[in-house]
Formats: structure tokens, C-alpha cells, sequence
């Protein structure tokens, strides 16, 4: 073959080429209309029957070169690029996403600053279990100069025999102890119908991980203005996450931040595995603070002091932390809460000035 006609068939090829890359554009656009238009009647994204008769028609259509296998590959990679550009669309619309919203949020709670340029330390017992074991805490932190005090008065159990917080009254020990002490107040809901009466006890209501997708919860936490933690699920990928916030961010709720507290994996060696790697995900695909439970992550009071310094590194707006006057007479998770001693070695360790 001379040289000038294997230059006029590569002239060719590249026609070809530039044809194919303008009606790939004109697929793709097709494809995001679609995709809006399927998000709008609530129909999901990947419609595998629909696409098995495009790639029916095709093969059937198919005259070669290609043999039918080929056909089938190529379109299925077209198909497959068609559905990231929907679901990419998707996230970009999100509320809570960082291409719709490029400035990190702030969320005040009173005075406290979460999200800004400092990382926060949220400390106290895992279950208010009386006004003595609050108080006594809340002493402890305020004189180490925390200023943010987590108690569990509801507490959502694996098995119903245990112990399940006091309620509503551990709601009011809570914000007795904090206005004696100056603090603020983290504390789980779990029944959407508490979700407005605890705004006047909490300064901010946590959704727990078992809770992360109790739709009707998370709306009800989008119907106040108290500030919300959010949870990470136990075994909840990071999209799912983000979705969980925008149910509440939605609903016009803007004071959100998100935790880290472990998932469940095979391994042993911790209660949970920290994912560490969510952290600076959770920071680029959202502009929500993100914080990080050390506690239920590890359950080991021997590596929180470590994985709370990773936290930090990797960008956390925060951690938090479990503290008890005497963790041996708990009446919850008493082996992974610290003791006095144990809290003012790990603000130590950590270097976390509050």
C-alpha cells in the first residue's frame, strides 16, 4: 500500500472519529436528560431490561465487521460511561455536595465554632446515668477545657435487656449540669416525636448509627433548626451517607455535621474498623464538618489516643470521645470508656488544645 493511500484512509479514520465523538457528546447529553427526567418520577437510574433489548436490537442489527460479542462489549462501555454521567449529575445537585456548595460550612453551636480552623473534642459519658456521674464529668472537662459534653439518654441496644438510658430525665440532667458548667450538649434521639422537645434540653441532637437511614427521623431532624450529628451506619457506603444528610439539609435543616464511627468488617481486632479514608472523602465530595468517634471505631482505649492524631491529619473537624468517672461500674460499653486518668493522658498524647 503507498504511502498516499494509507494517508487518505487514516484521514478517514479520523473523520470517523470526530463523527463518532459528536454524536458520543449528543448520546451523552440525551443520557443526562434522561437521567433528570428519571429522578424527577423517582425511577432508578439503571434499567437492566431496557438495556438488555438496545443490545438485542443492536447484535441483531449487526452486519460486521465486529462479531456480536464485540457489539455487545462496545455499547455496554457506552451504556456503563452514560449511567456515571447521570449519577454524576445527581451528586452534583445534592444539597450537601461540594461541587453545589464550594465553601466548607460552619455550624455554631452557641459559641463553639464547628468546621473552622480549630478541631473540636466532644467528651462524656456513654449513657447519663445520674446526676452525680454527669456532674462529676462535666467538672473534669471543663476544668481541661473542653467545652462539649456528649451523654446518651436514649440508648438504642443490640439486645433489649439492656440498659436503655433514662429518657427524657437524662435529657434534663444533661442540660442542668451544662448550664451549671457552661457547656454544650450532644445527646442521641431515636423516636422523631422527641426531635422538637429536645431542642429545649440539647444543644445538638446526634442520630446514631442504627438510625442513619430512619427517613422519618432524619426528616424530622430537617424540620428543626437544632444543629444535627449524623452517624455513619454500620455498614453504609459514603454514598448512602451523604444521602442520609441531604434528607435533612432538604427539609431546610443547613446545621449539619457528619461522623465517622466505624463499619463493620471481618476483623477482630477492634469493635469496628475505622475508616480513616472517609474523612478526606467525606471533605471533598461535601462541605459538612466531619468529625471522628474514636471510641466506637477502635472499642480499645490503647489506640484511641493514635487514631484520633490520624483523624486530625487526615482533616476532621473533630473528635469524640467516651469518659467516665469509674468505667468498671458503666452500665454501658465500660470497657472502652476511659477513666479521668486515661482522658487527661489521651489530651496529652493527642496535643489537642481546646
Amino acid at each position: 500500500m503507498s504511502n498516499g493511500k494509507l494517508e487518505e484512509l487514516r484521514g478517514q479514520l479520523d473523520s470517523v472519529n470526530q463523527q463518532l465523538l459528536e454524536l458520543l457528546s449528543e448520546r451523552g447529553r440525551i443520557a443526562q436528560q434522561i437521567g433528570q427526567e428519571k429522578e424527577k418520577q423517582g425511577v432508578p437510574k439503571y434499567d437492566p431490561v431496557r438495556e438488555k433489548e438496545m443490545l438485542d436490537e443492536l447484535v441483531a442489527q449487526n452486519k460486521g465487521p465486529f462479531d456480536n460479542e464485540t457489539i455487545r462489549h462496545l455499547f455496554k462501555q457506552m451504556f456503563q460511561a452514560s449511567l456515571k454521567l447521570q449519577q454524576s449529575d445527581h451528586v452534583k445537585h445534592l444539597l450537601v455536595s461540594r461541587k453545589r456548595h464550594k465553601e466548607d460550612t460552619i455550624v455554631s453551636v452557641g459559641d463553639v465554632a464547628v468546621g473552622g480552623k480549630k478541631p473540636i473534642l466532644v467528651a462524656g459519658p456513654c449513657s447519663v446515668e445520674s446526676y452525680e456521674q454527669v456532674r462529676k464529668t462535666a467538672a473534669m472537662l471543663k476544668a481541661s477545657g473542653v467545652t462539649v459534653l456528649r451523654g446518651g439518654a436514649f440508648k438504642p441496644r443490640t439486645s433489649p435487656y439492656d440498659f436503655q438510658g433514662l429518657g427524657i430525665e437524662g435529657l434534663q440532667i444533661l442540660k442542668e449540669v451544662a448550664d451549671e458548667f457552661g457547656l454544650k450538649t450532644i445527646s442521641e434521639i431515636v423516636d422523631p416525636a422527641h426531635v422538637e422537645l429536645a431542642g429545649q434540653y440539647i444543644d445538638v441532637i446526634q442520630i446514631g448509627a442504627r438510625n442513619m437511614q430512619n427517613f422519618e427521623l432524619l426528616k424530622a431532624a430537617g424540620d428543626v433548626k437544632t444543629p444535627i450529628l449524623l452517624k455513619r451506619g454500620l455498614a453504609a457506603t459514603i454514598d448512602e451517607f451523604l444521602h442520609s444528610a441531604e434528607y435533612i439539609v432538604s427539609r431546610g435543616n443547613t446545621q449539619v455535621m457528619l461522623i465517622e464511627r466505624g463499619i463493620r468488617t471481618y476483623e477482630k481486632a477492634t469493635r469496628n474498623t475505622l475508616d480513616i479514608s472517609a474523612v478526606p472523602i467525606l471533605k471533598l465530595e461535601s462541605h459538612l464538618p466531619v468529625l471522628v468517634d474514636v471510641t466506637h471505631s477502635t472499642g480499645r482505649k490503647d489506640i484511641m489516643a493514635p487514631c484520633a492524631k490520624a483523624a486530625i491529619a487526615a482533616g476532621a473537624d473533630g473528635v469524640m470521645v467516651e469518659v467516665h468517672p469509674d468505667p468498671a461500674t458503666a452500665l454501658s460499653d465500660a470497657a472502652q470508656q476511659m477513666n479521668f486518668d486515661e482522658f487527661r493522658k489521651f489530651l496529652e498524647e493527642v496535643g489537642l488544645s481546646v
